[in-house]
């Protein structure tokens, strides 16, 4: 058995689901892990199929001729999973007022540290009583055993004076 990333976007309609899932299993693949998203009137998502080796290339020129239904399909070959011995897996929030590359400076500042983005969700939502808008992110990161998890908050909450940061260790 192969294990294959994919990737997919198209404009948001009922059964987009049901055609990849379908195609996926006409073609001897096995629906993994997904994580899927409606994101500006688009729907887009990453899924994990396994498929017998023999099996891929039609599954992959299958996936690919869905673009004639105006979905978006981009196919990879799983790489091995690294191991992240050593590293603590926790969990990071963060809130506060929005402002032009918070992402940016939060990615920065935690790759200077070595950590490790495994998953992270994003919003603006309107905050409760001033309606302005309000930066969310909830991410689970791997931190080397070094790191000081103090020391990464002190830095996350550096990025913006009103920035509150909730680290948990799971």
């Amino acid at each position: 058995m192969t294990s294959l990333v994919m990737s997919f976007i198209g404009r948001d309609k009922p059964g987009l689901v049901g055609l990849l899932s379908t195609t996926i299993a006409e073609h001897g693949g096995n629906w993994l892990e997904s994580g899927m998203s409606r994101l500006g009137g688009q729907f887009a998502g990453v899924l994990i199929i396994q498929v017998p080796e023999e099996r891929q290339p039609e599954l992959i020129n299958a996936l690919q001729a869905l673009e004639q239904q105006g979905l978006r399909v981009s196919v990879e070959k799983s790489a091995e999973d690294e191991s992240h011995a050593g590293n603590r897996s926790v969990t990071l929030d963060l809130i506060g007022h929005d402002k032009p590359g918070i992402v940016r400076e939060i990615s920065q500042a935690l790759a200077g540290m070595q950590v490790n983005v495994h998953k992270m969700q994003t919003e603006l939502t309107s905050g409760s009583m001033s309606g302005e808008q309000l930066f969310k992110a909830h991410a689970e990161i791997w931190v080397p055993s070094p790191v000081d998890l103090d020391e990464l908050q002190d830095k996350l909450e550096s990025i913006a004076s009103d920035l509150m940061v909730d680290i948990t260790l799971n």
